[in-house]
């Protein structure tokens, strides 16, 4: 049944002091409510701004969240837990750093270049020494529009040396230098690619942002390359997300970066509004239909026409002569020749659920404050959930998170009157996954009615039991 307007949730904008706005009003056109917007003013402002989006009764809150601001709003988020953030926190890791996209990238076996992240700088300076050169030297943690300037290469130990000395980076992170042909940058909306184009360097150099001198174009991105970033956007379980994938001269693809914050067309952000109101509305807004290698045609318009473009709408093919275009032409793509429109169901757009879970919880993966340069040393604490630089802080980090197993949470629900093995299977098949299930008895038990054989009786007492479980 279509929601009316009193029961579609309420959306609010988060927006930022001195950031700039990634939606505003229009991006959301049609929208029958009113949309709030909740201003964070940096400093002490954390008890007023939960405040406020609990005066405005905020159901789903939508906005980028920078760097500097990430673990701020992982306590907000926390205080609110009725609220549904739009991307959420967890997507949100990889925008607060560059290791936070090589710890997610490690845990879900996605390529990348050969990364080292030292907190111990001695440790790094033994390797620097022995270490096989160029290395590409990266600043982890700062403003999330690089621009490429806080990018270097370093061609000997010396050049290494010389430029930690100067910039103070902390922590020191460096990757193996590989020879691409270009990056190619893919946005991608509900999982589906919406646009992608390649950044090539200027003759003779190696750095390919557009600010730095690079040119970019929008034909023929391979198909190994957007299948990455699918894989990747799946992995973030992102609504919308970017991937910046260096293809390198041996055809492979490697992420270089990914993130909910990137620069965008403002087309694009209109149909990341569409998406997103069709997602809440539980169908009473149409899904945006955006036909893939959509970026070719429209990539052949001048950049000063699709910085204006708004609101586009591509119809669905038909086998009439208005898709006569889309209907006939083929095009060369994973070494063979297809039809366009058969891409879009290779490439679906997913509707990407809320979490009720937390994947990358600050106590453990925090890395950049709770190992911070402290008068040059490292700060101590005896907090055991503090990650510590292992002996080879190259290879790949693993954490001993308890987590509540299958079995011990099938145990606590059949121990409820009126539960059995059956209910726990569709309660499981419901949500998902064991966490997201214990996230939902944390945060909001009443969505378990949503699951046929559970009734309010049983929710209360599911919630009585959950409180004694954790006292």
């Amino acid at each position: 049944m279509v929601p009316s307007n009193k029961q579609l949730p309420k959306i609010g904008f988060l927006y930022l002091d001195y950031v700039l706005r990634f939606f505003d009003h229009s991006n959301f056109k049609g929208w029958p409510n009113k949309i709030e917007t909740v201003t964070y003013h940096w400093k002490n402002d954390k008890a007023r701004f939960i405040k406020e989006v609990k005066r405005k009764k905020i159901d789903v809150l939508i906005g980028n969240i920078p760097a500097t601001a990430y673990e701020t709003f992982r306590e907000i988020a926390r205080e609110l837990p009725h609220v549904r953030f739009i991307p959420s926190m967890d997507t949100q890791f990889s925008n607060k750093s560059k290791e936070n996209v090589t710890r997610f990238a490690w845990k879900y076996d996605l390529p990348i270049p050969k990364t080292y992240i030292y907190y111990k700088h001695d440790n790094a300076d033994k390797f620097l020494k022995k270490c096989k050169y160029p290395k590409i030297i990266k600043k982890s943690y700062g403003p999330s529009n690089y621009g490429g300037y806080f990018v270097h290469k370093v061609d000997s130990y010396k050049e290494a040396r010389d430029l930690f000395r100067e910039k103070k980076y902390h922590p020191q992170y460096f990757q193996d230098f590989i020879p691409m042909e270009a990056d190619i940058r893919v946005m991608l909306i509900g999982h589906k690619p919406v646009c992608a184009f390649w950044r090539r360097a200027p003759e003779g150099e190696w750095l390919t942002n557009t600010s730095q001198g690079g040119s970019m174009d929008y034909m023929d991105v391979p198909k190994n390359v957007l299948d990455l970033a699918v894989k990747t956007s799946k992995a973030a379980k992102a609504e919308y997300w970017a991937c910046d994938i260096a293809y390198a001269k041996d055809g492979k693809a490697r992420i270089l970066e990914c993130a909910t914050a990137f620069a965008a067309f403002p087309y694009i952000r209109d149909w990341i509004g569409q998406y997103i109101m069709w997602s809440l509305s539980e169908g009473r807004f149409k899904k945006p239909h955006i036909p893939m290698f959509n970026w070719e045609e429209l990539g052949k318009l001048d950049s000063l026409i699709l910085r204006t473009l708004r609101h586009i709408h591509f119809g669905k093919f038909s086998p009439s002569y208005d898709a006569e275009y889309f209907g006939k032409k083929k095009k060369s793509y994973g070494g063979k020749k297809v039809y366009f429109h058969t891409l879009d169901e290779k490439y679906k757009m997913y509707d990407v659920k809320r979490r009720w879970s937390e994947e990358w919880p600050s106590e453990v993966y925090n890395y950049q404050d709770n190992l911070a340069l402290k008068s040059s040393k490292l700060k101590s604490s005896k907090n055991k959930n503090i990650p510590t630089p292992t002996d080879d802080e190259s290879s790949k980090s693993s954490e001993n998170n308890a987590e509540i197993t299958k079995e011990e949470l099938s145990n606590f629900l059949t121990s409820i009157d009126g539960i059995g093995k059956k209910k726990v299977k569709k309660i499981l098949e419901h949500f998902g996954s064991t966490q997201e299930v214990i996230g939902v008895l944390h945060q909001n038990s009443n969505l378990l009615i949503e699951v046929k054989g559970i009734t309010k009786k049983l929710v209360s007492k599911l919630d009585k039991a959950f409180k004694k479980l954790l006292k």
